[in-house]
């Protein structure tokens, strides 16, 4: 059954955001789908008090080769309409059989789908999710002998996407919740985390990789605190797998984290947080974040003109300020990844996106105290 403690409840404050993650599908309905390799995956009505006008979902999953998955959400309104089904990506590792591709053209008079993030009209007070997993047949390996393949012949293996995570952020973009203290146990050179610095350009095609980039720079980080070399991924390969065919980039925020979720035992998804107190709290439990920022704010200009930009979060000098891995660096120049920002630039900067993070650690990891509900305990 889902936790009901993953639900948000009048006498939580929420601070203008609410994360329901979920890990037990249990309690979801299953359903053919369209075709004979299609199952389909409904969940019961995620209630929740927060007033929402935006909803993102995150998952992690495996989808062998030629298999995918399709992700889908709509909302109840306060009036008791419900709104259509919205698809929100449709996702595959290997981009192949099912291109991994988000949808346009799906306004209506109740919302519309920016990319990755479904933008109502009116507010939800209740939510719900439709995952569609398209199956394939197993292909014939190169060394399966006669006698298998003939087996298999007679009765074709399907191959089916395993959902092993999915995250749902509510989002009340108008609240203006009040500020927190900060936690000054982060406020220091010592409790930086060494994430390695990588640049996001310089390579082949490279063009806006600043996602893929942090996505990358966390992992590497995993990959030597972990001694697993498969999460060193190379900036590249990492921007080839979260590539969004139809938004023809690779700013797709939950296909930056289902990439980085789709290694076993990673969790990655998107949420955000009410106060750079909650920031200060990941960074204190050794636990680096990918930010998502306006590049002009942080920098101090006056204009936010810029397509947004992401950076992983290392740790904050002694005064407070944060201290960021910039993507955007030139080491042909002699610029190094470390890079440090005033905590009101950055506060301004981060607004653009009210708060949004990337959360990506291994699973079973101690994360801070969830005091408002905004990630996955």
């Amino acid at each position: 059954m889902l936790n009901p403690a993953h639900f948000i409840h009048p006498d939580v404050e929420h601070r203008g955001i609410a994360f329901l993650p979920q890990t037990d599908f249990s309690a979801y309905s299953r359903a053919e789908g369209v075709t004979e390799n299609e199952t389909v995956l409904t969940s019961p009505e995620l209630t929740t008090t927060l007033p929402a006008n935006e909803i993102i979902v995150s998952w992690n999953a495996t989808t062998p080769p030629g298999t995918g998955i399709v992700v889908e959400a709509r909302a109840f309104l306060a009036d008791g309409h419900s709104t259509k089904y919205y698809t929100l990506g449709r996702w595959s590792l290997d981009g192949k059989a099912l291109p991994r591709t988000s949808v346009a053209n799906q306004r209506d008079a109740d919302g519309d789908v920016h990319t990755d993030t479904l933008a109502l009209n009116h507010p939800a007070v209740r939510a719900q999710l439709r995952v569609t997993l398209h199956g394939s047949i197993r292909e014939k390996s190169g060394d399966e002998d006669q006698t298998a393949a003939q087996e298999r012949a007679d009765k074709p293996q399907m191959q089916i996407p395993e959902v092993h995570f999915l995250g749902v952020l509510l989002t009340d973009t108008h609240a203006a919740p009040t500020s927190l203290l900060p936690n000054k146990k982060a406020w220091r050179e010592s409790a930086e985390i060494a994430v390695p610095g990588r640049p996001q350009t310089g390579y082949p095609g490279a063009n806006g990789w600043c996602s893929p980039t942090s996505t990358a720079m966390v992992l590497a980080y995993w990959s030597k605190s972990l001694n697993r070399p498969e999460l060193n991924v190379p900036v590249p390969d990492a921007a080839h797998a979260i590539y969004d065919t139809l938004y023809d980039g690779t700013g797709n925020w939950p296909f930056n984290t289902a990439f980085a979720g789709s290694f076993s035992g990673i969790r990655a998804y998107v949420t955000r947080f009410s106060d750079i107190r909650e920031l200060e709290e990941w960074i204190a439990a050794d636990l680096p974040v990918v930010v998502s920022v306006s590049y002009d704010l942080l920098k101090g200009k006056a204009k936010d003109e810029d397509p947004g930009h992401l950076m992983v979060c290392v740790g904050f000098t002694d005064t407070g300020d944060i201290v960021l891995n910039d993507p955007a660096h030139h080491p042909e120049k002699g610029e190094v990844c470390r890079r440090v920002f005033s905590r009101a630039n950055f506060l301004k900067g981060w607004s653009r996106s009210h708060n949004l993070v990337y959360l990506i650690y291994p699973t079973g990891t101690k994360t801070p105290t969830d005091t408002y509900g905004h990630w996955s305990r």
